[in-house]
């Protein structure tokens, strides 16, 4: 059987970035894929406040799950390193490690968030017509995280040694069973919000045992017993390495949360229609995860491998594709953005409609003008995480968070609510610039050694 491995210290870095970079993006299309069709289905099947609940806790669904991908891409950095030195039997031990790891983070974070539901619906300022489906659906979506982090670990292992072809097909498969229980749940059981939760949560379960099983098949991540037992020296530096990217999201999601708070005080037109937008920008960010999780793969196996000056043209590849590919979603978006806005609006209220879809309309714009700023800094954040440097990263999410909420407090007490959308393009750039600082005062110590 003809390996899906990519062995990226050898060959033209743009080439390489972009074959790993596609099935990524295409996976990550089909899981957004899902979530918007989720959207889609709550706001037509359920109704206009269904899908303003399902966005008042949109940011408590992504703190949790941030929380575990930056474990996991934190434990990954070190296998992609392992693997561009050419120590299989170190990545083998790295990976029962990081499995032991995981389970133990896992039930932590499951208990903690359920016990913590009533807490953040008060945080959120979720409103009463609003509080009983949004605490279902993320109490569910909390209770089925095991199966969620279960797939991002697996797919951050297989990305490590160069494999995105498999969480492509895992994402494709889950996409379409998540589409299909969507519309028999609420459609055709009436279950609702509770439905469609459950429908994703299971679909996701099915992502993650799709990518174990292909790990375990795979010769330089099949793991033994042996290699799950305990290893402190390498716990403490898995640890080190995920607990700064973990944090980093932590902090970005309590900033988002902010915003979330502010939002959840307007109107039920403005909350669906920030909703809408907001469930599209997995969309939007999908070339640059996918870049991202291109350029940790090969900064980490180049640094493994020592090849430092590969590693600087890896980076500037990296930018020129990022810039094609912000042409050409911004166009999109600007010339289309309006009719992707109004698949999620339904409503008999004219006034309600026209509300959250020029809310919509507006947000997903200035998104757009600013999505060159998003690549680059995943580019830096994804290529500082490669050489094993997770705490400028963290500090990255600090300016991120200080940004966001500043705003928030700022426009919450201007009585002007509705420029709560500039805070996440302006949380960008502040990141971007730190990142982008940090990246080439590392890039220039490393070129000192270049070989």
């Amino acid at each position: 059987m003809k390996s899906k491995n990519m062995n990226m210290t050898e060959g033209r870095p743009i080439r390489l970035l972009l074959l790993f970079a596609l099935p990524l993006m295409l996976g990550n299309m089909f899981q957004n894929v899902y979530v918007l069709t989720d959207t889609v289905i709550v706001g037509r099947g359920v109704g206009l406040e269904a899908l303003a609940a399902l966005g008042a806790v949109d940011w408590l669904s992504w703190l949790l799950f941030s929380i575990a991908t930056g474990f996991t891409q934190g434990f990954s950095i070190l296998v992609a390193q392992k693997f561009g030195e050419g120590d299989l039997n170190g990545v083998r031990r790295v990976t029962g490690v990081s499995l032991r790891l995981s389970v133990v983070l896992i039930v932590i974070c499951t208990a903690a968030s359920l016990s913590l539901v009533p807490v953040f619906m008060d945080l959120l300022n979720v409103q009463d017509t609003l509080r009983s489906m949004a605490s279902t659906y993320v109490s569910i979506l909390f209770g089925g995280f095991a199966l969620s982090a279960f797939y991002n670990f697996s797919a951050s292992m297989l990305r490590a040694v160069g494999d995105s072809r498999t969480p492509l097909v895992a994402m494709v498969i889950s996409s379409v069973v998540n589409i299909v229980l969507d519309a028999v749940v609420v459609f055709a059981f009436k279950w609702g919000i509770t439905g469609a939760a459950c429908a994703t949560i299971f679909s996701q379960g099915v992502a993650g045992v799709f990518c174990f099983v292909k790990m375990m098949q795979t010769p330089e991540l099949r793991i033994s017993r042996k290699n799950l037992k305990a290893d402190l020296p390498l716990e403490k530096t898995l640890m080190g390495l995920g607990m700064p990217m973990s944090a980093m999201n932590l902090i970005i999601s309590i900033g988002g949360i902010v915003v979330q708070s502010v939002v959840n005080t307007c109107s039920i037109g403005f909350i669906a229609g920030f909703t809408a937008t907001n469930k599209m920008y997995g969309l939007l960010d999908t070339a640059a995860i996918s870049y991202g999780y291109a350029v940790t793969t090969y900064v980490g196996q180049n640094y493994g491998a020592e090849k430092h000056k590969r590693i600087r043209d890896g980076i500037n590849a990296a930018m020129i594709l990022c810039l094609f590919t912000f042409v050409i979603i911004s166009s999109f978006l600007f010339f289309f953005g309006r009719y992707i806005v109004m698949l999620f609006i339904s409503s008999e209220d004219p006034l309600l409609v026209n509300e959250a879809v020029s809310t919509g309309v507006r947000f997903i714009r200035i998104m757009a003008v600013f999505l060159l700023t998003l690549y680059f800094l995943y580019i830096y954040r994804s290529a500082l995480q490669g050489i094993g440097k997770t705490v400028p990263t963290m500090i990255s999410g600090i300016v991120e968070f200080v940004i966001r909420v500043t705003l928030a407090i700022v426009i919450s007490r201007t009585g002007h609510e509705a420029n709560i959308l500039f805070c996440e393009p302006s949380a960008w750039i502040g990141a971007m610039l730190f990142l982008g600082a940090s990246w080439y005062y590392y890039q220039g110590k490393l070129l000192k050694n270049a070989r």
